[in-house]
């Protein structure tokens, strides 16, 4: 199929079970991303991805970004097929980048600046354009397009 289209058609159970606790008191809160539009929810998991490309090495935060990337597939409507590559090309040339800053350098040793160009990117006019080539309905949402996942179940 050349044209295969990814639709959140089965949102994992466990994502609306995630309990997000306060320090003060337990409540559990569903994720927002839900309720945010696809397109906005695609630039955020190119973002998770770039953070888990960039901490790779730093097992807890690969693991976190790279498991928010997952749960904001979810939540956006965009071109499967074509976008793998092009978030590949975009998270890729990003990280590639050479920052340099000479004030941080003579304290910190190695500084790459990653999640800086993990931020340049998310705000970059390339993901901007590639969000509006690839992602179906930009301004639906899962919750609009989905109304029954908002709906109280009955018992």
């Amino acid at each position: 199929m050349k044209n295969r289209l990814f639709y959140p058609f089965f949102l994992s159970a466990w994502l609306f079970l995630i309990p997000v606790c306060d320090a003060n008191n337990a409540q559990h809160v569903a994720p927002e991303a839900g309720g945010r539009n696809y397109s906005q929810n695609f630039k955020d998991m190119v973002l998770a991805i770039c953070v888990a490309n960039a901490y790779k090495s730093d097992k807890n935060a690969a693991i976190d970004a790279g498991s928010s990337a997952s749960a904001l597939r979810d939540w956006a409507y965009y071109d499967m097929e074509k976008a793998p590559d092009i978030i590949t090309k975009l998270v890729d040339g990003y990280l590639t980048r050479n920052y340099h800053n000479p004030l941080v350098e003579s304290e910190v040793k190695d500084v790459r600046f990653d999640f800086l160009k993990c931020l340049d990117l998310y705000h970059s006019h390339e993901l901007e354009k590639q969000a509006r080539l690839l992602v179906i309905n930009p301004d639906h949402s899962y919750r609009t397009d989905t109304p029954q996942v908002n709906k109280p179940q009955k018992r």
